[in-house]
């Protein structure tokens, strides 16, 4: 039986492993983008629900917080039950739960099945993060930094496209055949993944860092679990009120689905944006720069008419979203060795607070104006701005933040 030469079955192992780490790579980046055009494009249904259910702006905060509350609450309890999972099966697991959800919410049980079907499909949503993230990070090892950008990346790209598909169909179709057919397509995407994931579970082993190392680690990654949670208030905050910015500067249904797609689509580049901003100011300098930015430009689009603020969507989304990139690489390098359990607590916290801070936000606008809602947001994100600096010893001592100019990198 004839062997192959050693440097050609060295080429072929090598092609191999290239293979299997991409197809993961796809496989997550796949889940991440329809979880999250899942997420985000429940937003082009709000209007469409306080009409139907006479709903105050508080309250459609909550009924939106079952789907995040329950997506952000099980992150934990997801991570630890399903370990022994393969990410082929958790995914797919993850997947069919979501669209079940929507099935539910689609089908003519009122305002009951809308609560029940969020609760559902935020179920699906919490295994998926923590599972998506580990997978990558489990594939590409200490090189992982950049695939965890094309897995966030990817998840913008969800966000950008199912919120535009949805209020195209919106007033074709109505609400619940568009919910329908946003659960088939993840039934489509379930089947797609079985060729694509892996059917081995991964193995985790907690890091053997030196004790004083794995306490500055646990100090800052608490300190950065803070700052996500209130970069992810900002945003949601201001996506609370979006639609009806729109409306209220003369905006119809389908103005809002491209307000959002502009703002996706925003913040899909702001991903690959921050990214490389946080390479040349590093963690804390680009920070500092992105929410200041936020906050100038959230406040910015409430004296605007219709034509500026669709103009100002783009950029605002390229620093609303793309700060959570150089939040979310950060974390690897905060954790205590266990990875899959940083990200899990990291999404807990950062989902957490998508849920519970519109509600407040809501509650806000409720007692005062739709203006000084979105202000209590732009508010948020300049609070991140003197906190990010807490920040900086931990960053430097892990190695993540270059040494020189205070939030800044040394030139080559």
């Amino acid at each position: 039986m004839p062997v192959a030469p050693p440097g050609k079955s060295l080429k072929m192992k090598s092609r191999h492993w290239w293979t299997e780490k991409k197809k993961s790579l796809t496989s997550a980046c796949l889940a991440h983008a329809l979880h999250d055009g899942y997420t985000d494009g429940l937003y082009a249904f709000l209007p469409v629900w306080q009409a139907e259910f006479g709903l105050s702006y508080a309250a459609l905060a909550i009924v939106r917080a079952l789907y995040y509350a329950t997506m952000g609450g099980l992150q934990i309890p997801a991570d630890r039950a399903l370990r022994g999972l393969s990410p082929r099966a958790a995914l797919i697991l993850s997947t069919v739960l979501a669209a079940t959800g929507l099935l539910i919410m689609a089908s003519p049980f009122g305002f009951a099945g809308l609560c029940v079907g969020l609760f559902v499909a935020g179920m699906g949503s919490s295994i998926q993060h923590p599972c998506g993230s580990m997978l990558v990070t489990a594939s590409y090892g200490a090189a992982s930094r950049q695939p965890l950008g094309i897995y966030n990346f990817a998840g913008d790209l969800g966000k950008a496209a199912l919120p535009a598909l949805v209020a195209v169909l919106l007033p074709v179709l109505g609400w619940q055949p568009v919910l329908g057919l946003m659960a088939v397509l993840g039934i489509v995407l379930s089947v797609a993944l079985v060729p694509l994931a892996p059917s081995v579970p991964i193995a985790r082993t907690a890091g053997t860092g030196a004790a004083m190392g794995q306490r500055q680690g646990r100090g800052g990654f608490g300190i950065l679990t803070v700052i996500g949670a209130l970069d992810t208030a900002t945003r949601m905050g201001y996506l609370l009120f979006l639609p009806f910015l729109i409306h209220d500067q003369g905006g119809d249904t389908t103005t809002v689905g491209l307000a959002l797609a502009l703002l996706f689509i925003g913040g899909a580049f702001g991903k690959a944006t921050c990214s490389l901003l946080g390479e040349r100011l590093g963690v804390v300098g680009s920070v500092m720069l992105t929410e200041a930015a936020t906050a100038l430009l959230i406040a910015a689009t409430l004296f605007t008419s219709l034509t500026p603020t669709l103009i100002l969507l783009p950029l605002l989304g390229i620093v609303l979203n793309g700060t959570s990139s150089v939040l979310y690489g950060t974390v690897p390098e905060l954790s205590d060795g266990d990875t899959g359990r940083a990200f899990a607590v990291f999404y807990t916290s950062v989902i957490g607070s998508g849920g519970l801070a519109p509600i407040l936000y809501g509650a806000i606008a409720d007692h005062s104006s739709q203006t000084i809602g979105v202000l209590a947001s732009a508010l948020t994100a300049a609070l991140i701005v003197p906190l990010v600096l807490t920040l900086r010893p931990h960053l430097s001592a892990s190695g993540a933040e270059p040494h020189g100019k205070p939030g800044f990198s040394r030139s080559a």
